[in-house]
């Protein structure tokens, strides 16, 4: 019980068991299972890259806008460049917005809610300036190439995008468990001073940190594209509080230096799953809003338990 993301563990299987029982045929068929693994494993990079943030002891509220700017700027780029390029160019403006994001909060020491919150508003703007507000989608060139096949297909009947966020998963959870970064960023997180002590560069550790949270939510939004090639000016709108809200159930807690990579990757399933559920049951949509707010509360509850338990058996 000592693990970070000990209760999302548990809430999956709760909320597998609880719906195996009310909806037996429905909820155990593979159309089911295959659907909210599919957007579970979008909303997980987002709160991977959210989890990242947050071990760092910072926040990013922005994420969905650079998840709707990746998108469109992915496919308007695609007719002129091609998808290899495009997905660079998108990819390399979302970090953009993640580094610019660091210099406000890191170097001129300005809150991060506030910073992203700006960033999260201004982003959007810029999609309705260069998309004019209508609908885009990409082309059959575009929808045809490899790579888009590679992102958006699926292989042996597993869709790619869960395919690319387990892998990531893996990659991530190797550089935060076995490497000099991963023991970084928890110490940064958790005791900043006494990192920097210890040579450690915060504001570097910091930087890379709020990129990969950008970058991770630019390449979920290439993963919808490529699944579903057509996007609006709302795309990915809200979904940055979803993201924190799955971080948050995944036992990332927002004072920093605890976490793991597979939890963020839990609470992204718990909540798609009843959001699933909750609409093929006919529940209002409110049973859902409902459920996030008192998960959440629970979830924060037991990782504060967690932690202080945490502290009083390491002393």
């Amino acid at each position: 019980m000592k693990r970070p993301d000990s209760g999302a563990i548990i809430g999956v299987i709760v909320i597998y068991g609880v719906f195996a029982i009310i909806d037996q045929v429905g909820w155990l068929n593979s159309f089911t299972q295959k659907n909210i693994f599919h957007f579970a494993a979008i909303l997980g990079l987002m709160a991977i890259g959210q989890s990242i943030v947050m071990m760092a002891r910072e926040i990013d509220i922005s994420v969905g806008s650079v998840y709707g700017l990746s998108g469109i700027s992915f496919i308007m780029f695609e007719p002129h460049v091609g998808v290899p390029t495009a997905v660079i160019m998108a990819l390399g403006l979302a970090a953009v917005a993640g580094l610019l994001n660091a210099f406000f909060v890191l170097y001129l020491r300005l809150p991060a809610m506030i910073v992203t919150l700006g960033a999260l508003f201004s982003i959007r703007g810029l999609i309705y300036v260069v998309s004019g507000g209508s609908v885009s989608s990409l082309d059959k060139e575009g929808r045809d190439h490899w790579l888009t096949q590679a992102f958006g297909g699926n292989w042996f009947g597993v869709e790619n995008a869960v395919l690319w966020c387990l892998l990531v998963t893996l990659i991530l959870s190797v550089v935060l468990n076995q490497t000099r970064f991963g023991n970084h960023l928890l110490a940064v997180g958790g005791d900043p001073a006494s990192a920097r002590s210890q040579g450690i560069r915060v504001n570097v550790v910091k930087t890379i940190a709020f990129v990969m949270c950008s970058v991770l939510a630019g390449f979920s939004a290439i993963l919808t594209l490529a699944d579903q090639p057509q996007t609006h000016v709302t795309l990915g709108q809200e979904q940055e509080l979803e993201a924190i809200a799955a971080a948050v159930i995944g036992g990332i807690m927002l004072t920093g230096g605890r976490g793991t990579i597979v939890g963020a990757l839990l609470g992204a399933l718990i909540i798609t799953a009843v959001r699933y559920e909750l609409v093929a049951l006919g529940a209002p949509s409110s049973w859902f809003i409902t459920f996030v707010g008192v998960v959440l509360i629970a979830s924060v509850i037991f990782n504060t338990y967690i932690s202080r338990k945490i502290i009083t058996t390491a002393h």
